[in-house]
This record gives structure tokens, sequence and C-alpha cells, in this order.
């Protein structure tokens, strides 16, 4: 049951992340100007509400999962460099003296 989980794609790279915020401004924005003209020329504040609050979920619907047009850039990484058993790297910050305070 679990494994159906973790082959879902949870992973989004980073120009998808700039796309997914720029499809979610758009839509709120588009949203929120047509809920205020319409709510203006009904004189309904609550139609505004209720348009904007229907932009704000075909937004989630949108940006929320990771859908593949957010994953067409990854990231290449660098491969893991083996660690030799025989040497230990010390941190820079570990080979500094460490000064007393008075």
């Amino acid at each position: 049951m679990l494994s159906i989980f973790k082959s879902i794609p949870s992973h989004m790279d980073y120009k998808g992340q700039k796309l997914a915020e720029q499809i979610f401004q758009g839509i709120i924005l588009i949203s929120a100007v047509i809920g205020f003209v319409y709510g203006l020329i009904i004189e309904q504040f609550g139609w505004t509400v209720y348009i904007v609050l229907v932009g704000f979920a075909v937004s989630c619907v949108l940006t929320l999962p990771p859908w593949p047009m957010y994953r067409k850039n990854p990231l290449s990484w660098q491969p893991v460099i083996p660690e030799t058993s025989g040497e230990s790297i010390q941190k820079p910050q570990e080979t500094l003296k460490k000064k007393k305070h008075k």
C-alpha cells in the first residue's frame, strides 16, 4: 500500500518553482480583478469573495502537485567522492584554537 505513495514524484526543480509561483500569482490577480469588477457591478461583496476563493482553488490545483511541466530542468548533482578509511578530514572549525574569554 505504501509503495504506491513512494512511486509518486514529489519534487520540483528551481525553474518549475518559479513557473508555479508566477502561475499562482497570475491566477490570484486575475480572479481578484474579475471578482472585484463583478462584485462592484452587481453590488454584492460576497460574489467577490467567492470568485477569489475559486481562483485560489484553481491555482492550488495547478501549482501544488508536482506536474511534469515543473520538472523539465532537473539538477545534475556531483557524484559522491568515497572517503578513504585512512584519512580523517577535519573541519576548519576544529583546527582553530578556541579563544578563552576573560
